[in-house]
């Protein structure tokens, strides 16, 4: 009588950990399950991204404070100075344009 009772509880037991996989497989596989997997992995990118870059100045740090160089600026956060902006390409054609019709 024991052993009818495990098995009966170890199967309803299999049952329903197969039951709770299969519905977690099949709500990650919606549209809406991908969309998350997605945000995820670039979160992750991010987070890894900010990482290594963070590890790579402390390791500049050290190697400067090492061979006695001046400190470097590790702030990377400093915006670019503005680039010019370019000329529409149009424009520069039209007298060009101009001159080759009259």
């Amino acid at each position: 009588m024991m052993g009818r009772t495990f098995w009966f509880v170890a199967g309803a037991s299999a049952g329903l950990y197969t039951t709770i996989k299969a519905r977690r497989l099949a709500s990650r596989l919606t549209p809406e399950g991908i969309t998350d997997q997605v945000a995820a992995l670039g979160l992750g990118a991010r987070a890894f991204a900010e990482e290594v870059r963070t590890g790579m100045a402390e390791r500049e740090a050290q190697i400067a404070h090492q061979l006695a160089l001046p400190a470097a600026d590790t702030d990377r956060t400093r915006e670019r100075a503005p680039q010019p902006a370019l000329e529409d390409p149009a424009a520069s054609r039209r007298p060009a344009l101009a001159a080759t019709r009259s």
